[in-house]
């Protein structure tokens, strides 16, 4: 009687105390300034997403890609966008990151009004202006495309110019050079300005092999850390859907969005509005992950075949946990 009573005491004391605290830290996400990321950290916080899934958002704005994978590597961030690639290298290394699709946006060759370049063939002899450098994923992409379809090496047939996107950006509306191929925000302010995409990222990898549109880039963070809080992670995740679901479907989110957008960019009207709004929302991804992965594994036999060990590492394939199945795997 008396191991009842004080069992049925223990029981009334630890109903009367406070729930054990969940951990409550914020999730510290780093995103470039003025990078489409931001439009989705602040679509979860104005709405809400955030708070219904428990977690709370600090997000990190940095100044540069580099600081990305810095923060990753530092600990200093939580979460950040990269490219499945960065992964695969990473973990082949011993690196323990993951990737959760973020977007299907990919770029495109960009020519101005008027241009007489109407087919790949028409760039021979040309200047064409490339984002990033030489081991750029989506300009290797396009020296694969080339050759199995129109059997043209760009790399020698054309006369590249690497640099930042805005800067070949602000190069092509001046015509100082002849195309160009540019990431997907840029692309779009370009579409904005009448230029007409010569090809599109979404048609060269379906030519490669893969089966639908593929997510490049993605939410990356330590495996380790996602095992370690997994409300986080999963409460991230889909307070991410949640804001994709309602950018994919209320215009008046995007008017909400404008002064986000507008940041920095003189330039910005509503032509560049409607193409942007219009590019991102075509890149939310849908598929499963397991295609994604899929294509993934696909054109990572194209990226190491010209690319090399500089661009993917020691890995023949595509390193096993590169793409996140939860905290359950």
């Amino acid at each position: 009687m008396r191991l009842r009573l004080l069992a049925l005491l223990c029981l009334a004391v630890a109903s009367c105390l406070p729930a054990r605290a969940a951990d409550t830290s914020p999730i510290k996400v780093g995103v470039l300034k003025f990078g489409t990321v931001n439009w989705v950290m602040d679509t979860i916080q104005a709405n809400g997403f955030d708070k219904a899934e428990g977690i709370a958002l600090d997000v990190v704005p940095l100044a540069s890609t580099q600081g990305t994978t810095v923060g990753l590597q530092a600990g200093s961030l939580d979460i950040a966008v990269t490219d499945w690639l960065y992964v695969s290298r990473e973990r082949t290394s011993g690196g323990d990151f993951s990737f959760v699709p973020f977007s299907t946006a990919l770029g495109a060759i960009m020519v101005p009004p008027d241009s007489p370049i109407k087919t790949l063939a028409d760039l021979k002899g040309k200047t064409l202006g490339v984002a990033g450098g030489p081991l750029d994923k989506s300009w290797l992409l396009i020296v694969a495309y080339a050759l199995r379809t129109a059997n043209i090496d760009l790399r020698t047939e054309t006369t590249q110019e690497f640099g930042a996107p805005p800067l070949l950006a602000a190069r092509a509306k001046q015509g100082e050079i002849d195309a160009v191929l540019n990431y997907w925000p840029y692309a779009a302010r370009l579409e904005a300005v009448d230029f007409t995409q010569l090809i599109g990222l979404g048609d060269v990898v379906r030519e490669l092999g893969a089966r639908g549109e593929v997510a490049m880039l993605g939410y990356v963070f330590n495996a380790d850390w996602a095992q370690q809080h997994p409300a986080a992670i999963d409460g991230f995740v889909r307070a991410t859907k949640k804001a994709n679901e309602l950018l994919a479907t209320s215009d008046a989110e995007w008017d909400r969005l404008k002064p986000v957008m507008s940041a920095n960019d003189p330039n910005f009207d509503e032509a560049t509005f409607e193409a942007l709004r219009r590019r991102f929302r075509e890149g939310i991804p849908e598929r499963k992950l397991t295609s994604e992965e899929s294509d993934a594994k696909i054109l990572y036999q194209f990226l190491r075949e010209l690319g090399g060990t500089k661009l993917v590492g020691p890995g023949t394939e595509l390193a096993p946990g590169t793409f996140w199945h939860g905290t359950e795997q």
